[in-house]
């Protein structure tokens, strides 16, 4: 197989595998649907991946990593004139995006009971997570000492936290779209509490 040809089947690969895991789930994705999802072939799996199950691993990782540059790329779009601002700018890249990214979001949740039963996802989901985190944290002080904005607390608490708010909407917003708070709402209600605990 010659390089482009392996690079441009990996990569053929990883959208169908997006592609099933979005019509059939986790479970339910068998080889023979990556192939014809991917119009490739059963030897380019394991070739590139390894297995079935390493092929849908990294496409579910693919998807946290995209989603932490969304984040970066609206962050540093604007010009927030105070930590408030800052954080709202965040919250809008991971909220206020649900409607956007509902097929994968779908994907996502569904990955979690399958990491619990496949210590491999376990491990590349909590991979994904630590450099979600790390990322964030980056972002944030990159972002504070840009525009001059002074972070409360340490970054990789503020990002740990924040990634646990939109997790929790994400699960809440595809149940019930209509009762989920956007990201001002949210800042506005972390605000509040902020005043209660202050």
């Amino acid at each position: 197989m010659a390089r482009t040809e392996a690079g441009g089947y990996r990569d053929r690969l990883l959208a169908g595998a997006v592609s099933c895991l979005q019509e059939k789930g986790y479970a339910r994705t068998t080889a023979r649907d990556l192939v014809a999802a991917s119009g490739t072939n059963l030897a380019s799996i394991g070739y590139h991946f390894g297995s079935k199950d390493a092929l849908l691993n990294e496409a579910i990782a693919a998807f946290f990593e995209q989603w932490t540059e969304r984040v970066e790329q609206t962050l540093f779009a604007g010009r927030p004139g105070s930590a408030r601002e800052l954080l709202e700018l965040a919250m809008r890249a991971l909220i206020d995006v649900f409607e956007e990214l509902r097929p994968q979001l779908v994907l996502c949740v569904e990955g979690f009971p399958a990491a619990l039963r496949a210590p491999a996802l376990k491990e590349k989901l909590a991979e994904s997570y630590a450099r979600c985190r790390t990322a964030g944290a980056d972002m944030l002080r990159r972002a504070g000492e840009q525009f001059g904005v002074e972070l409360p607390v340490e970054p990789e608490v503020l990002v740990s936290v924040l990634v646990a708010i939109s997790d929790g909407l994400m699960l809440q917003w595809l149940l019930d779209p209509a009762a989920t708070p956007d990201a001002g709402q949210v800042v506005a209600a972390l605000a509040a509490l902020s005043g209660l605990i202050a």
